[in-house]
């Protein structure tokens, strides 16, 4: 499997209002709160965050975040 087919089959178990955790730094994006740092607003899923979207703390990129279990 390349990384294109690995990250097309992540984002598939991506929902709209699914939260996700950086595993550097452990910053959670939640979607119902959106990102202040980049103005990203409210409502705006994890798969919609622009490719260049980085975590607001550390700098990870998007691949360094982790699906939450709530």
């Amino acid at each position: 499997m390349d990384d294109t087919s690995a990250a097309t089959g992540r984002e598939a178990g991506i929902g709209p209002r699914t939260r996700l955790e950086c595993k550097i730094c452990w910053s959670v994006y939640d979607p119902a709160v959106g990102d202040e740092v980049w103005q990203i607003p409210p409502g705006t899923p994890f798969t919609d965050l622009p490719p260049h979207w980085t975590c607001p703390n550390c700098s990870a990129q998007k691949q360094s975040f982790l699906l939450l279990d709530d």
